[in-house]
């Protein structure tokens, strides 16, 4: 393995009922790249007619929601009246902050077809200072997110800054999440100004200074080495990174760098004392039992 590798992360499935994802963050072994705590990667999935996303109401704290997708669309509703449908290209932001309740459910409209669904949704944890911030959404068109060519590569630059662009979606700390496609024989030289990085393959394979990386799995970068991704087929590539964090404790879907933090969470969640989503008010998806 290249001196470039620090880790290797392979995929591991997770049935979110209906559907099945793949959960690379958290890994037991190397829980956080910069502020990102979670990555998943949706499908792509095939549903049938009358099937799709169901995912009811539930609760984040303490961190923001990062949804992408490549193929297919979500309805996307929180307890701040927020009604999105959020299509290919686009981002929705959702920041949870001192707790925000949503739902992802499939759009009414073309339910009687057959759809995919393809795509990633990411979290990153909050700073310290902004944990407890007011809850707020944020949606971006695709044509909002830099697009460029570099070194022949098509890039879009998602979060942060690289390759002389900087994306407009807010950040809280030094982010980075940038999306390539590689066609057979090209190289992309991958940005090496943020602490932490993370390689993503959604599709394809890539190597990695000459390691080969398989599609669905992940790769931890060293700080400060400098990385070539050359393919000899099409891929797509994921990059996400930034500022070391402080440790984060996750439990469900609270995140927080405190423990007593998440406990009063649970509490809340189970009492019935986090807000309502509008349109979305009668299903919830209970605590887990410990």
């Amino acid at each position: 393995m290249t001196d470039a590798i620090a880790l290797l992360i392979p995929p591991r499935e997770k049935d979110l009922g209906g559907f099945t994802v793949k959960r690379i963050l958290p890994f037991a072994k190397h829980r956080m790249v910069g502020p990102w705590i979670f990555f998943d990667h949706m499908g792509p999935a095939v549903f049938e007619p009358g099937k799709g996303t169901n995912v009811r109401p539930h609760p984040h704290i303490n961190l923001a929601t990062v949804t992408y997708l490549f193929e297919g669309h979500i309805h996307h509703r929180d307890s701040l009246g927020s009604d999105q449908v959020i299509t290919p290209g686009a981002i929705n932001l959702m920041v949870a902050g001192k707790g925000i309740v949503h739902s992802e459910r499939e759009p009414l409209e073309g339910i009687d077809t057959t759809r995919q669904l393809h795509g990633l949704q990411l979290w990153h944890a909050l700073p310290e200072a902004d944990e407890e911030i007011d809850a707020a959404f944020f949606h971006y068109d695709a044509e909002e997110i830099p697009a460029l060519t570099v070194e022949g590569v098509p890039v879009r630059v998602m979060m942060g800054s690289a390759y002389g662009v900087t994306s407009p979606v807010k950040t809280y700390a030094e982010t980075l999440y940038l999306e390539a496609r590689l066609s057979a024989g090209q190289a992309l030289v991958l940005p090496d100004h943020v602490a932490e990085r993370a390689l993503y393959v959604v599709s394809g394979r890539a190597a990695v200074n000459g390691t080969p990386v398989e599609a669905s799995h992940m790769v931890i970068l060293n700080a400060g080495a400098t990385v070539s991704v050359t393919t000899d087929a099409e891929a797509q590539l994921a990059l996400i990174g930034g500022e070391p964090f402080t440790e984060r404790h996750i439990y469900w879907n609270f995140v927080s760098s405190r423990k007593e933090r998440i406990v009063q969470a649970k509490a809340d969640w189970r009492e019935g004392r986090f807000p309502k989503v509008p349109g979305d008010e009668i299903e919830f998806i209970p605590l887990p039992v410990e």
